[in-house]
């Protein structure tokens, strides 16, 4: 179908656009922006007047709960959450059940996607068979099956010799492994070690869980020559390690998740279950810590860690209950939360949600790379056109996500998507709430 977008606010964080114009699609890709060619006819034109038209967003970090956690998420129901939060590109980790450290299961997960036709999925092979931490996968077949990069989710990989072949492996071949800093020994705990998880007698995670596995990684990339992607850093301590390890020159890059950006124990109340989330919410300098470092580019992405949890999992005592919270339908509002509080320029915002995630992704997008994240002519036309002045309530029983559990419910954002493309298809339009 040709599509034409009048009159919207075109953002584009990576050439830095950002201007009123139309925006015209034709088989699946941009044809026209800024200017379209007058003799442009469309099968459906839509009025972005008062609509910011931006790239599609682009989350690094999204469990679809397909193969094996069914009753918590269905792949049809989180990518459905994912076009409904703007989003038109994620990476899911492989923590699935099974993992996925085989070809075949990789290539299932990727046609079911693709079937669907909502969302662009790039998966993250597991770096050891059953994500034990014993034996490295066969890496150049996961790539090959479609993984854009390896990583343990949130299992540790306690043999550090594993871990050193690991790297080794993937310098050799150019893979990045992603990993959460987070020592097994000391990570065990279900809130953020201080004074809060005293006083509510709950097991606490020191910052030095994080440092420490931090030092680590970082020695033995020094040591490999790996590129090194840390997921979810939750401390100002941990922040600094890595400014000063990309101050000499390592290839590291980092995210942090909504969750991390705007909440802190004290949020966790009288044991809100909400609240129970990996990592945990930690103190409000850490939080503070992790704002700045998001804006200054020291972390270089803002993820959604969706993760739904099943009620029955996530309505128990606060330590019993299932780590987690759903977040690809709140990544947009929050990000621009965010942004709004820091004093940043909409593209700066937006960036960090579209330019950014897709620059240390490089060249595992394969055909997608040049466009992916970005508005340009001839490139795969996925973008999010939402209303920046219309503030939305979180009801969690409204989500699209079948995982209804969020620390934010009740909270009012700014930012409501209304239509969401993919590949030049109406993936999800917010006016008639249908999702195509």
């Amino acid at each position: 179908m040709k599509i034409l977008i009048k009159g919207g606010r075109i953002v584009d964080p990576a050439s830095g656009r950002d201007e009123v114009g139309d925006l015209a699609i034709a088989a699946g890709r941009i044809v026209g922006l800024g200017r379209v060619n007058p003799d442009f006819q469309p099968g459906r034109t839509i009025d972005a007047q008062g609509l910011v038209v931006a790239p599609g967003l682009v989350d690094l970090a999204a469990r679809l709960r397909e193969p094996g956690h069914e009753h918590e998420g269905m792949l049809e129901s989180e990518m459905a959450a994912a076009v409904a939060g703007g989003v038109t590109s994620l990476v899911c980790p492989p923590d699935t059940d099974p993992p996925l450290d085989e070809p075949g299961l990789v290539e299932m997960l990727k046609f079911r996607a693709r079937n669907l036709n909502l969302a662009h999925l790039y998966p993250l092979g597991a770096l050891t068979r059953g994500l034990a931490g014993d034996t490295l996968t066969e890496m150049a077949e996961l790539t090959e099956a479609g993984c854009i990069g390896f990583s343990q989710a949130e299992v540790p990989c306690r043999d550090t010799l594993v871990l050193h072949r690991a790297l080794q492996y993937a310098a050799t071949f150019g893979y990045t492994v992603w990993l959460r800093p987070n020592d097994p020994w000391l990570g065990n705990g279900v809130a953020a070690k201080g004074p809060l998880a005293t006083r509510l007698g709950l097991s606490g995670v020191p910052v030095v869980a994080e440092t420490i596995a931090l030092n680590l990684l970082f020695d033995l990339v020094r040591d490999t020559g790996a590129r090194l992607h840390l997921c979810r850093l939750s401390s100002a301590a941990g922040i600094e390690l890595v400014r000063q390890a990309k101050a000499q020159g390592l290839p590291v890059t980092a995210d942090v998740s909504i969750n991390s950006l705007h909440l802190i124990d004290l949020d966790i109340g009288y044991f809100d279950s909400a609240m129970r989330l990996t990592p945990p919410l930690r103190q409000q300098r850490d939080r503070d810590a992790i704002r700045a470092a998001l804006a200054d580019g020291t972390v270089d992405a803002l993820v959604s860690d969706h993760t739904p949890v099943a009620a029955d999992a996530k309505n128990l005592p606060f330590a019993e209950a299932e780590p987690g919270a759903t977040g690809l339908e709140l990544l947009l509002s929050l990000a621009l939360k965010w942004g709004q509080e820091q004093g940043l320029a909409l593209p700066a915002t937006l960036a960090t949600v579209t330019q950014r995630p897709v620059a240390l992704l490089g060249d595992s997008l394969g055909s997608l790379a040049s466009s992916v994240g970005r508005l340009v002519e001839g490139g795969v036309a996925d973008l999010c056109l939402f209303d920046p002045a219309q503030h939305w309530t979180v009801h969690p029983a409204q989500l699209a996500s079948q995982g209804k559990h969020t620390p934010f419910a009740g909270l009012e954002l700014p930012g409501r998507v209304h239509t969401t493309i993919v590949a030049g298809h109406l993936a999800f339009e917010a006016a008639r709430g249908e999702r195509h």
